[in-house]
């Protein structure tokens, strides 16, 4: 499978298209079948609009794929239009991701090649892979248009819905359908997939009871937060994606930190020709299945009581078990983990004014200061690495989904005690209320976006004195 990088966002999230020439030359044909579908035909502006982000990504004119530059080109638009009051681009845009969804979900299986194009980026993201024979496409047809990948190599990625209020799976893509219908081949899988599917129940179950005692739960609590009255007031499900503790393990032997674009392409092991084959073979043992920490599940069990309280729908899937398109849609999604451990979330990092960094000499995330207000510091250093005892820093943030209706709720830390103490925090409804209220969001209108840095004392794996240092108002003017 090869795609094109993701993210407009951030430069350094850019790529180029790394597919054979015979591809690439096959992918204009892909493209008319596309224009030419019904989902489509009805709109020449929106097919005009697919065609020229395709065209000009192949071309690798990647600086030609901005909001400005496209009104000029694409709408003739003066080269001083006020994109703020002239939304044209990102109303297209978020028509094209919904036709391109209709699309494949009605051809996907059979389709050689699929393109995505990610919220808040006129980037598309371009996807070769193999259709499936005639004979298996009904099989490993996943409900959103895409086939399942080789079971072979998805069996121990658990991306299930690990809290069922409802049996819909938006996001679970990657997984087989029918386990059932396995080939006797691959059998051999089940003897890994099974064990780790009840040590995730287990993990959910004990996490279950530990949330229980730790996050108090109200019935009334989502009517009268202002985070969860906000963030719950959209009728979409709402997809909470765990962090992958798998990745801070790697980076540990490789001392490479994933881009978004890296993790997207399922690139795990970055330059691996750099590694001796003995780091290379015990990195990818790492690799095998996916691991949840542990202060992700109790917040995620939280979660999952104000939605169930606020009659929602929720799934929780594992980080790997998602694409770049997944995000492509109007639900509601909470990331738990810093972008070291869940690349994810660097997504909507230029939407924060407190932005993970990484000290590159001694491998510590900590919080950059984007916009400083009076008495605050450009930078906030932890003293305490992971299960040692100092100061640390997290974050909670209610950001947009860009061009969707849906909000995504950011909790991290610098370590897991950061992210243990930010969930704490969200479970103390009466001091969070307090915090927002005295930042500015209000209960009324339309939803507001903030975020909180949060200072906590470390001891051993466990947080204590946890305070907010700064609250912001995130709605900032366009071009702040």
């Amino acid at each position: 499978m090869h795609t094109v990088a993701i993210g407009e966002a951030q430069a350094s999230e850019r790529g180029k298209l790394s597919m054979s020439e015979e591809e690439i030359a096959r992918l204009p044909e892909h493209l008319q079948e596309v224009l030419e579908s019904a989902s489509f035909r009805a709109s020449q502006r929106s097919g005009q609009f697919l065609k020229y982000i395709v065209e000009q990504t192949l071309a690798g004119h990647l600086e030609s794929l901005k909001e400005r530059v496209i009104g000029m080109e694409l709408f003739g638009r003066s080269s001083t239009y006020d994109t703020g009051e002239d939304a044209i681009v990102r109303v297209t845009a978020s028509d094209v991701r919904k036709r391109l969804h209709q699309h494949y979900d009605k051809y996907g299986a059979a389709s050689e090649f699929h393109i995505g194009l990610p919220p808040g980026s006129y980037i598309p993201v371009i996807t070769h892979r193999e259709p499936l024979p005639a004979s298996t496409n009904g099989s490993n047809h996943n409900g959103n248009g895409d086939h399942s990948v080789d079971q072979t190599e998805t069996a121990l990625e658990p991306g299930t819905e690990i809290v069922p209020l409802e049996t819909v799976h938006p996001l679970d893509s990657a997984i087989p359908n029918s386990i059932s219908e396995s080939q006797p081949a691959r059998s051999k899988d089940l003897r890994y997939l099974i064990p780790a599917t009840v040590i995730l129940l287990l993990i959910f179950a004990v996490s279950g009871m530990i949330a229980w005692n730790r996050y108090s739960l109200v019935q009334e609590t989502p009517r009268t937060s202002l985070l969860w009255s906000a963030f719950f007031r959209s009728p979409h499900p709402t997809q909470v994606i765990m962090s992958d503790p798998n990745l801070a393990e790697i980076e540990g032997f490789t001392g490479y930190q994933l881009s978004a674009s890296d993790y997207a392409n399922h690139n795990y092991i970055p330059d691996s020709v750099k590694l001796t084959p003995e780091v290379e073979y015990f990195c990818r043992v790492i690799l095998r299945g996916d691991k949840v920490a542990a202060v992700d599940a109790p917040i995620a069990v939280y979660i999952g009581q104000m939605a169930l309280a606020a009659s929602r729908v929720l799934n929780v899937h594992a980080a790997r078990s998602i694409r770049v398109e997944d995000l492509a849609s109007d639900n509601n999604f909470v990331f738990l983990g810093s972008p070291r451990t869940n690349p994810w979330s660097l997504l909507f990092s230029d939407q924060l004014d407190f932005r993970f960094d990484l000290d590159q000499k001694t491998k510590t995330e900590f919080f950059r200061n984007v916009h400083p207000r009076p008495n605050e510091a450009s930078t906030y250093l932890p003293t305490a690495p992971g299960w040692a005892t100092g100061r640390s820093f997290a974050t909670v943030a209610l950001v947009k989904n860009r061009d969707q209706i849906g909000d995504v709720l950011l909790i991290a830390g610098e370590t897991g005690e950061g992210t243990d103490a930010a969930g704490r925090l969200l479970a103390d409804e009466t001091r969070l209320n307090a915090t927002l209220k005295s930042c500015g969001v209000s209960g009324f209108g339309s939803v507001q976006h903030w975020q909180l840095l949060l200072q906590l004392n470390a001891m051993a794996g466990a947080p204590s004195n946890v305070d907010v240092v700064a609250c912001h108002l995130l709605d900032h003017p366009q071009g702040q």
